[in-house]
């Protein structure tokens, strides 16, 4: 859970967010060919008005940038979506 909080205090700290939730998919990709236990399948939820404001494209750039070095390290594919 440690991971999920960090993750989380680093989207609050830069986007100042109403709502986030993170949601483990990684279970649902086990069987996949390139699975790698050590890296997460995550869904993001995020209810902002700052990231609704934006196009879409930009949002999601928002959020890869904030999240670059878990990106890098232990987020395998990042499902994101802004309510």
């Amino acid at each position: 859970m440690e991971f999920f909080d960090t993750v989380k205090e680093k989207i609050n700290k830069k986007i100042n967010p109403e709502n986030i939730i993170l949601v483990d998919n990684s279970h649902l990709h086990r069987k996949h060919k390139s699975f790698d236990a050590n890296k997460f399948h995550l869904k993001i939820i995020v209810k902002s008005k700052k990231l609704k404001s934006m196009n879409r494209v930009m949002a999601h750039k928002e959020i890869f940038n904030i999240l670059k070095d878990e990106m890098s390290k232990k987020i395998h594919a990042l499902e994101i979506e802004i309510q």
